[in-house]
């Protein structure tokens, strides 16, 4: 029998069906891009470690409340999960200026932030994944009015809920990209991964800002030691679920 042709390949995952058309099957590789994909790699076993990090903290969240698509882990880089349909939008999570917010802000890198920022940016990789005001949303009717109060206010759940359980591990939760699907009964569920590739993670215990960074940085800025970097996350993931 034919092995099943995956229904998207994305550059982290292909998503497959399976029996159920409510249930889709997702398989994490363990290739690395960045910088929209102009910049390529391979980390080894990336794939195990963002699968098993997303379900323990997929599980994590569902116990707090927290609808998301995560069903089981049946093998170690793959994940079950409810079919939704995406909501093109990147809800991004700030609590400390990095990345793209230092370069168009000139706010100093590591400057914690009063209350945590929320940006959201359009799902086009032909446009650069753009950062949209409510309005411009609005006008693209990428999301209604409600969808975007309700995407803001469960974003900042996550990040309560994150950031706390981050704490535990002596892992700062820096900023972190969400995205969001409804399922076939119109529920915002969270849907993707998160997971060193979509959060950037500082280890409380560093004080050295490049030994410090836990996650895609070190791919992004060739710092060395990315699948170490992985794996210490794992570890402490797993060992405070």
């Amino acid at each position: 029998m034919n092995a099943p042709k995956p229904l998207y390949e994305g550059k982290a995952k292909l998503i497959y069906p399976t029996d159920d058309p409510l249930v889709l099957r997702a398989y994490f590789k363990d290739d690395a891009t960045a910088f929209n994909a102009q910049k390529k790699g391979s980390i080894t076993d990336k794939g195990e470690i963002n699968c098993t990090v997303s379900s323990y903290l997929f599980r994590h969240l569902e116990s707090d409340g927290i609808a998301t698509h995560w069903i089981d882990q049946p093998s170690p880089r793959e994940m079950r999960v409810r079919a939704v349909k995406i909501v093109p939008l990147e809800v991004v999570v700030r609590n400390i200026a990095a990345g793209s917010l230092c370069q168009q802000t000139g706010i100093p890198l590591g400057t914690p932030l009063e209350e945590p920022l929320v940006d959201f940016y359009f799902k086009d990789d032909a446009l650069g994944d753009p950062l949209l005001t409510r309005d411009r949303i609005l006008l693209m009717k990428v999301a209604t009015e409600e969808q975007i109060d309700q995407l803001k206010t469960l974003s900042l759940m996550v990040n309560k809920h994150l950031s706390a359980f981050f704490k535990t591990c002596d892992i700062t939760l820096v900023d972190f990209k969400l995205e969001y699907g409804l399922d076939s009964d119109g529920q915002m569920l969270l849907a993707d991964e998160i997971s060193p590739d979509t959060c950037r993670l500082w280890d409380t215990l560093e004080t050295d800002p490049e030994r410090r960074v836990m996650d895609k940085d070190r791919f992004r800025k060739d710092l060395g030691s990315v699948e170490e970097a992985y794996r210490r996350v794992l570890a402490r993931v797993m060992a405070h679920c």
